[in-house]
């Protein structure tokens, strides 16, 4: 059966070439016009877990002991909190990693047969404020281009791995030569759409009932691109914002994943504080070289199947401790005044976790999940659920959702809300 092809799949293969969401300027948040201060979502995903028996505490609440992960983040214990008990139902895939792809989604058996992916929360989220922003969402990787961003339709969403080429999209203003060359782009994806839809109409009165329910889909994702290339031309003519920082050096040493991390993690606090997205989501991957951390000498993928051997647990630890390092000083850099005083991290919930709880045997469940920020009450050990029923993760998902302004009560595989 034939997937319907996404909106950007659409221009894409029309030989446009155009990627949405296209260049933007900067519009002034809410806050700066005296509104409520705009609501932002950052989801990090790191694949290959973290080492539970140095991140969870043995007592929950907010007097938790303090273990040797959380000891690098103890600095900002007041701006997050941690959970235990969270995962997926049925996550049993084809491949052992194919969590990756549900790790915002939630959709069951990922990778066996028939399987589709479904809308990730990002793109909840992103369908109903990104016309806010230049960019209605941002997706980024440490390698390559997989994301864990899916549409409505379960199209991943390419990531961007290229700091520099981003910063570029973002903030460097293209001659009026390059604008003209935009909107003639635009005016062609519409006429290319305009095709598309005449040629598949026609094919209306001669299919079944299962082949109409996919040109159903089909249009509403031709309508999803027309209301894209519309808002895209409206950005034109608004200029880029301006930042005083060079263009970010783009990382070229595979081994060098810390680096690649940090890279990110500098950008992302330009891109909210410039308003030109508020719906961003991150993988961490790219495991089968040996990191250039002193005292590792063996992949990350195999050093997180340790089987319980001392020094693989001992290198795998390093790699582990300096992504938190880097994550820290991300927070950091969230806690600086942005509005009216507020710390741009009191209107950004950022999840920091992984889709494997223990990437030792593959197993899904007891995800490690970390949320900071988004003027929750935070400094707290949340233990829900026990370690073999757990709580639907997507219950914390509809509880992110909520505090983007968005309202809904349910997500994915989600059975009520989290409240915490």
């Amino acid at each position: 059966m034939h997937k319907p092809l996404s909106r950007r799949e659409m221009i894409k293969t029309s030989g446009v070439g155009l990627s949405l969401p296209l260049l933007e300027v900067m519009t002034p948040s809410l806050g700066a016009l005296g509104h409520e201060p705009a609501k932002r979502m950052v989801m990090i995903c790191s694949t290959l877990g973290l080492y539970s028996p140095s991140l969870f505490p043995s007592t929950a609440g907010k007097d938790y002991e303090s273990t040797e992960y959380l000891q690098l983040l103890e600095g900002h214990r007041s701006d997050f909190s941690l959970f235990a008990g969270l995962s997926h139902p049925e996550q049993t895939g084809k491949e052992p990693h194919d969590t990756e792809m549900t790790f915002l989604s939630s959709a069951r058996n990922p990778g066996l047969g028939g399987f589709r992916n479904s809308i990730s929360v990002d793109q909840v989220a992103a369908n109903q404020i990104g016309n806010r922003t230049r960019f209605s969402s941002v997706a980024l990787s440490t390698e390559g281009t997989e994301s864990q961003a899916y549409t409505a339709n379960g199209v991943m969403i390419p990531a961007e791995h290229k700091p520099s080429k981003l910063f570029a999209k973002m903030f460097l203003q293209g001659s009026p030569r390059d604008v003209r060359r935009q909107r003639q782009r635009l005016a062609e994806g519409r006429s290319i759409l305009d095709l598309v839809g005449e040629q598949t109409k026609a094919l209306q009165g001669n299919v079944s009932r299962n082949d109409r329910r996919q040109l159903d889909e089909y249009f509403a994702s031709i309508r999803e691109a027309e209301k894209d290339l519309q808002e895209s031309e409206a950005w034109l003519d608004r200029p880029k914002p301006k930042v005083d920082i060079e263009v970010p050096r783009d990382i070229a040493e595979k081994a060098d994943l810390v680096g690649r991390v940090s890279s990110w993690f500098k950008m992302i606090p330009l891109i909210l504080q410039t308003d030109s997205s508020r719906v961003i989501s991150m993988v961490i991957q790219d495991h089968l070289v040996v990191p250039q951390i002193n005292g590792v000498t063996a992949e990350h993928h195999n050093l997180s199947h340790h089987g319980r051997d001392p020094n693989k647990i001992r290198q795998l630890k390093l790699i582990e401790k300096q992504i938190l390092v880097a994550f820290n000083q991300f927070l950091t850099s969230m806690v600086q005044p942005l509005e009216h005083g507020n710390r741009l991290l009191d209107n950004t919930s950022v999840l920091f976790g992984s889709n494997l709880g223990n990437a030792n045997a593959h197993d899904p469940r007891n995800l490690p999940i970390i949320l900071a920020g988004g003027g929750y009450e935070h400094g707290k050990f949340v233990k829900v659920g026990t370690k073999e029923d757990n709580t639907p993760l997507c219950n914390l998902y509809v509880n992110l959702l909520q505090r983007m302004g968005i309202e809904t009560d349910s997500f994915g595989t989600s059975n009520g809300v989290l409240e915490f």
